[in-house]
């Protein structure tokens, strides 16, 4: 039985109270109050969209579900339609989706839905209980917004740590006007998966939340709160080699790090230099492309000398994968949605809640396409059959692996989306703070607080540059994602709503506050957000 959370038991308590009387409320003494997710100023925005007059109506059943991962292994979880991933929904720019959440989870469980990385109007953004109440078991809600912008996106809960769990799947917006040029298209999803395998999500939280410090690990004082651990698992030497980045060991015994204790689901020898240290959380058991094990992959058949372009999505929870395909040279096009000037590279990083669309030529015969999890010693895998020939081991690791890696640091943005130059109006510094050994992971050293959701919020006002300053000061990774807006890193990198803020670093992106409302901002590793490291882009009346 899953346990409720406290997000689950405070938002089942809201009952179905209006989802603009709801997030109307603010901070006292709060002033100017920030825009109403159901205001008038966000009508107004909504209405200047483009629209093509068509109208995609789908049902989304969540519930509990048996889901087949290949070779004879299955899981128990929750999904939509029974399905992971769920079945892909595809508009056109300027389409209106409709789309009905059916919630059917067991155990009063609430759920929502999140159009991940789409610029929809605020009230649809499916964030309880900043912009909605949530969806209570046995009742319904119907998201409806238009997709104005072409990309690649995909969409999942945003209550606890429930997109562990398998309720996920990609949206795909296409370009009515699509300047690219290809013969066949194949949607990625990738992912790291431990629901009814080694447990729940929830039970994995619940570990993490104790902290190294909780874990009695001999090392360390593990006291406090501050905002940067001086015995965070980061500064560690995890010792045992490492080849590019790669864990030698990633499934030794618990005992070989923590004195002899055992954790179910902490990892503590996972390290990257592509990532700047300490990889990842989570020990998971499977990393899937498209729901499928390495030991019984998803094919995609084609022919030699077919371009295709590949969408690949993140949808993991604690880790990013390094992806190639075996024999091939990948052309970046887009990221996150938006073009970028073309590259061509032999891998890709990409982090939770990043997407990248990219370009190949077939040749002929049977390839691997490895999703490496970075630093955690473990892939999956899929396979593009284009002729005769075996299929390669499932352990394989393509050369291009460790050729010319590529993040969206080292990408510039298409000329035709990139922001013009303008001044910022409004500068905010977005501190990353936290660490392992308590689990205090935070923005600006305060934990996000779901009760008061509107407190503290980041201030901006339609019409403004704004520049936001993420400044890393843990010793581990994190993807920021803002919602309802795209980004540009610096002056003219790609634009995107995720990206990688390496430990220790600082990375300033710009945005043009065009879309009104309360929007959140967070890190997309699952459990780093629930544990706090969220905050709130508020709009000031």
């Amino acid at each position: 039985m899953n346990s409720m959370n406290r997000r689950s038991v405070l938002l089942a308590g809201l009952g179905v109270a209006g989802a603009g009387a709801l997030a109307a409320c603010s901070s006292s003494g709060s002033t100017p109050a920030l825009v109403s997710p159901s205001g008038t100023a966000v009508a107004a925005a909504d209405k200047k969209r483009t629209r093509s007059g068509r109208t995609h109506k789908v049902t989304l059943t969540a519930a509990r579900a048996t889901v087949e991962l290949g070779a004879g292994i299955t899981a128990r979880t929750w999904a939509f339609s029974g399905r992971t991933p769920g079945q892909e929904l595809r508009v056109t720019a300027g389409d209106t989706l409709a789309a009905t959440l059916s919630n059917q989870l067991p155990d009063r469980a609430t759920t929502s839905v999140h159009w991940h990385g789409i610029a929809l109007r605020n009230d649809m953004d499916g964030v309880p209980p900043a912009t909605q109440t949530a969806v209570r078991a046995g009742r319904n809600f119907t998201y409806r917004f238009t997709a104005d912008t072409p990309g690649t996106y995909f969409f999942h809960p945003h209550i606890g740590v429930q997109l562990d769990r398998g309720l996920y799947a990609p949206l795909i917006v296409e370009d009515p006007k699509e300047p690219l040029s290809y013969d066949e298209e194949w949607v990625i999803v990738l992912d790291d998966w431990l629901d009814g395998v080694t447990g729940t999500p929830d039970e994995a939280f619940a570990e993490l939340k104790q902290g190294m410090s909780g874990m009695n690990m001999g090392s360390g004082s593990g006291g406090g709160s501050s905002s940067d651990d001086s015995g965070d698992m980061g500064g560690m030497d995890m010792s045992g080699g490492s080849m590019d980045g790669m864990s030698a060991s990633p499934s030794s015994s618990p005992s070989s790090s923590s004195g002899g204790m055992s954790m179910k689901f902490m990892l503590t020898d996972s390290r990257s230099v592509l990532l700047g240290g300490d990889a990842g959380d989570v020990k998971y058991p499977y990393h899937l492309v498209n729901g499928r094990v390495p030991a019984d992959p998803e094919v995609f058949r084609s022919k030699p000398g077919k371009r295709v372009r590949l969408r690949l999505i993140n949808a993991g929870s604690d880790t990013a994968y390094r992806v190639a395909l075996g024999g091939h040279r990948l052309t970046i096009t887009h990221t996150d949605g938006f073009p970028v000037r073309h590259q061509q590279v032999d891998a890709v990083l990409i982090g939770m809640g990043e997407r990248y669309d990219v370009l190949v030529t077939l040749d002929d015969g049977v390839f691997p396409l490895v999703a490496l999890a970075e630093g955690k010693n473990a892939t999956g895998l899929a396979l593009v059959r284009t002729g005769t020939g075996s299929a390669p081991a499932q352990a394989v690791r393509p050369k291009e692996l460790n050729g010319m890696i590529m993040t969206a640091s080292q990408l510039r943005a298409a000329d035709d989306v990139r922001l013009t130059s303008r001044k910022a109006d409004r500068v905010h510094r977005v501190e990353l703070t936290g660490g392992m050994m308590t689990y205090n992971w935070a923005v600006n050293g305060k934990r996000f607080d779901m009760n008061h959701p509107t407190a503290n919020p980041i201030k901006v006002e339609q019409g403004q540059r704004v520049r936001l300053d993420f400044v890393n000061s843990t010793t581990m990774w994190h993807p920021i994602h803002l919602h309802g807006h795209t980004y540009q890193l610096g002056g003219s990198g790609p634009r995107k709503d995720t990206a990688i803020v390496l430990p220790k670093k600082t990375l300033s992106v710009f945005f043009d506050a065009d879309n009104p409302g309360q929007w959140m901002l967070h890190c997309h590793n699952a459990y780093h957000g629930e544990a706090g490291m969220m905050a709130l882009v508020g709009y000031q009346g």
